[in-house]
């Protein structure tokens, strides 16, 4: 038996820790700490091993593990001496650990400066999986489980011609001190996150989890498992739509009852295919495919998609078997897409794959397509044909158990064949992540998104009956510049717009029809929507020739003042309405957006298509034109908009602030000495306090804080209400002190008031942090008051927060005109406001265990941002957090 480390259980280890982890050719691992159960996979895996591989690990021959050593690498503890393992299937692919470092260990004084908060770390990876990310992926985990720990240091002997070692430690983005000697490098670092380490994991982040997508997306031989004969099965129709897309690659049907389907040869089970597979569409029942899933990992399929329902849609045990289905085939390096997907489309005609239940495809476009409901699906794909919207790619995950939007959105981001994403989403695995991504994204490609559960409860929160509060909803998307829309209908809307036109340099629109009323509705229209005209709206006549209506069109977008063009036009009987839209095409230049409106006309006639970026979209009314210009405007000004900087105010105690929130088992709400310490961590101050429990420690409070003084009773229902003589402010005299002290302890019924200094008067604000359900921890930002407590006149953002999205937050709310000299008077000082703010996002980000914080008053003034008073609640973190090494989900 392994020698068990005293105190500690070597199979008690953080879950945080586990994870399932995408390699840079797009295959998966998964990834853990060490057990001693492990012992006899650590003796096959360093079996497996070159003889020059190991002489790099152990700086010798090293042929075998002797037992004690075997015992030794597999029993950790988890705190001192902790080991990560990939696996791949059942074996070991590549193993790093790191040991804590006691004492000065070269010799000299080097070990001294950082005792106890140092580590040694190595790794080592199987020779058939180098090459792949992994030493690099094990450094990004081991140095997170290592801060976790409370070491701050990593250390590391390397030979000197272990050149891809090297590497791995040079390009990961910390600084590295090096000392060589006979030989040997000694490497030396911090493990700290800088700028620079965090970009280069992102970085790996995006190119691993696109090249995982292309693999799906580009499969060069596809297996359909239950392809059917009988024409109404889910087999049948997957089978049918591959081969009618003409897929450019073998196509396997897998069925054990038929010698051929469709005219195709057959096989039994997946293992008889003679050749490789790179993709698996499941059409079996869903209690056959853990059979399935055996074969396609014997087989070494790199990605499923399960088209076969019965899992998470239909209860906890479906539930169950889903999550075993993504876990397990994530274990043996595969993606799934689905279960209960339509499944997967690409229109590049070096591809054409149809791998879906979908009969109907549009065509070819520069529009990615990204959906969770199977049944939507079938309508988006319908309605994109029949409005003239192409796509290059199309996913729909149904229960989306392992491959997501997120995933999708960072293979869009460098796929050329994609300008415009399109997104139909029903709910958000990693919103912090999507956010992050959605923002990254949007700088270069617009992202349109319809989200579903606007005013219904997220079956997923059912339970807690917690609903989706839309104006973080929104806040969000506005944050990562991501278009909202309401409906498909206006999802398409946009699309066509931002597919074929270019955006637009400003918010002057030009109106030109042949109708003086279809005109005025257009232009009342553009001013609802916070537009500017570019001059009145010309109306060439009912009885304009197709020359007249062009130089009209030509004339409006040659001026200076006009960022883009609305054109409205009823045919007349006389001249059919193809001659016009052919003029309007041919006057059209390509450096302005133009939206039209030929009445009763859906999409992109065939008079305004035009080769390439340039077709002009047309909606069946102007306001509909109308509306997906506005929308198109508004990003573009956030597109070309300062993008800020992620700033983390200095002056943070971190270690301190961990230790007054640590391990909270339930919900609780921090005494008032313990927020004030809390908040001190993060810099930031709360006005001067004492709590007084008689008359006589009021009067000692107030001397001693120095007048005036203000007076608050403890209760929460009357410590900010000024109207229910909860406050008294000014409070200049001792006596005036005793009198409010009785006043306030009989009206709350408790003996104990608040005696606190007078800040400088201002705006009353409050600010919050709080945790929604759906999107992770927001910061929030409002004036003080009933009436904008009745309006809900709040402003949110989602962490993390740049120096940007701090100033709008402070601008946002209806009321922000009070904070800047309204009516003359003086303004405050938005710059310590939004010090406040950014405060507030950094403690956000560090201590996901705040599940609600809230600053209530703050006063606003010349002089500064005074926080008068904190409520902040503790628990057990609920969100899924963007932070620490990437993983999936």
């Amino acid at each position: 038996m392994p020698e068990e480390v005293p105190g500690r259980d070597p199979f008690d280890f953080p879950r945080s820790w586990e994870a399932d982890v995408v390699l840079s050719d797009g295959g998966t691992v998964h990834l853990r700490p060490i057990t001693p159960d492990d012992a006899e996979k650590l003796r096959e895996f360093h079996g497996r091993l070159s003889e020059r591989t190991r002489y790099f690990r152990y700086f010798g021959p090293y042929p075998r593990i002797p037992q004690r050593d075997l015992e030794r690498f597999s029993t950790v503890d988890h705190h001192d001496r902790v080991a990560l393992i990939a696996l791949l299937g059942d074996d070991i692919v590549a193993v790093g650990r790191f040991d804590r470092l006691q004492g000065d260990k070269h010799g000299d004084n080097r070990g001294d400066a950082h005792r106890g908060d140092s580590a040694e770390v190595a790794f080592v990876v199987e020779d058939g999986h180098q090459g792949r990310g992994l030493g690099s992926i094990l450094l990004e985990h081991l140095a997170a489980a290592a801060r976790e720990v409370g070491l701050a240091r990593f250390e590391a002997e390397v030979l000197a011609e272990n050149g891809q070692m090297v590497r791995v430690f040079r390009d990961a983005g910390y600084q590295v001190s090096r000392a060589f000697e006979e030989g040997v490098l000694h490497l030396e670092f911090a493990i700290d996150p800088t700028d620079e380490s965090v970009a280069v994991a992102r970085a790996r982040e995006q190119a691993a989890e696109a090249r995982s997508v292309h693999n799906l997306l580009h499969p060069r031989s596809i297996a359909v498992i239950g392809a059917s004969t009988d024409p109404t099965k889910i087999g049948h129709a997957v089978l049918k739509n591959l081969l009618e897309a003409d897929f450019n690659g073998p196509v396997y049907p897998v069925n054990a009852e038929h010698r051929a389907v469709r005219g195709v040869r057959a096989y039994p089970t997946v293992l008889d295919i003679p050749d490789d597979v790179d993709l698996a569409v499941v059409a079996v029942p869903a209690a056959s495919v853990d059979e399935v899933m055996d074969g396609c990992l014997a087989k070494g399929v790199k990605a499923l998609v399960v088209v076969s329902s019965g899992y998470g849609e239909t209860g906890p045990d479906g539930l169950s078997a889903e999550r075993r289905l993504a876990a397990e085939a994530r274990a043996h390096g595969m993606r799934v897409v689905g279960p209960n997907a339509l499944g997967v489309i690409n229109l590049d005609p070096k591809v054409r794959l149809n791998a879906s239940l979908a009969p109907m495809l549009p065509a070819r476009g520069r529009a990615g397509f990204f959906c969770q409901s199977g049944a939507l699906g079938t309508a988006i794909l319908a309605n994109a044909a029949g409005w003239g919207l192409g796509l290059s790619t199309f996913v729909s995950a149904g229960n989306r158990a392992d491959v997501s939007g997120n995933d999708l959105l960072q293979y869009w981001e460098t796929d050329p064949s994609t300008d415009v994403v399109l997104l139909y989403l029903e709910s958000f695995g990693n919103p912090r992540k999507f956010a992050r991504l959605a923002r990254r994204l949007g700088r270069t490609k617009p992202i349109v998104a319809v989200k579903s559960g606007r005013h219904a409860v997220v079956p997923g929160l059912a339970a807690t009956g917690a609903k989706v509060d839309e104006a973080s909803v929104q806040a969000l998307f506005e944050q990562a510049g991501v278009i909202r829309v309401d409906s498909l209908a206006q999802l398409f809307d946009t699309a066509l717009l931002l597919a074929h036109q270019p955006l637009p340099k400003g918010k002057r629109v030009a109106v030109v029809g042949n109708s003086t009323a279809i005109g005025l509705l257009a232009a009342d229209t553009l001013l609802a929507q916070d537009l500017d005209l570019a001059g009145d709206p010309v109306d060439v006549g009912a009885q304009a020739t197709p020359e007249e209506f062009a130089k009209a069109v030509q004339e409006a977008l040659d001026r200076s003042d006009t960022d883009a063009l609305v054109v409205v036009f009823v045919p007349p009987i006389a001249v059919p309405g193809a001659a016009y839209a052919r003029a309007l095409k041919e006057a059209a230049p390509r450096t302005k957006p133009i939206v039209s409106t030929f009445l009763a006309v859906e999409g992109i006639p065939d008079e305004l298509k035009m080769p390439g970026k340039g077709s002009i979209p047309s909606y069946a009314s102007p306001e509909r034109a109308v509306l997906a210009l506005a929308r198109t405007i508004r990003y573009a000004r956030w597109r070309a908009a300062p993008q800020g900087t992620f700033v983390r105010p200095g002056g943070i105690d971190l270690d301190r602030a961990r230790s007054i929130v640590d391990n909270p088992g339930s919900e609780l709400r921090l005494d008032d000495r313990k927020a004030v310490e809390l908040l001190e961590c993060y810099g930031i101050d709360v006005v001067p306090f004492r709590i007084a429990h008689s008359e006589a420690e009021a009067v000692e409070a107030a001397d001693e804080l120095g007048y005036p003084v203000a007076m608050k009773a403890t209760s929460e229902r009357l410590r900010h209400r000024t109207d229910l003589v909860g406050v008294r402010l000014d409070i200049a005299q001792r006596e005036s002190v005793k009198a409010a002290y009785h006043d306030l302890a009989a009206l709350s019924g408790k003996p104990d008031v608040y005696v606190q200094r007078m800040a400088p008067k201002g705006v009353s604000c409050v600010l919050g942090l709080q945790d929604d359900p759906s999107f992770g921890t927001l910061v929030w930002f409002g004036l003080s008051g009933l009436v904008s407590d009745l309006l809900g006149d709040r402003a949110y953002r989602a962490v993390p927060l740049t120096d940007t999205d701090a100033a709008e937050l402070v601008a946002a709310p209806k009321a922000a005109p009070l904070l800047t000299g309204y009516r003359g008077d003086e303004p405050a000082d938005l710059k310590a406001l939004q010090d406040l703010v950014l405060r507030l996002a950094a403690l956000a980000e560090d201590l996901p265990e705040v599940r609600s914080l809230k600053l209530e008053p703050v006063l606003a003034s010349a002089a500064g941002a005074f926080v008068s008073s904190a409520r902040i609640v503790i628990g057990p973190p609920p969100s899924l957090h963007d932070a620490g090494p990437r993983r999936l989900r």
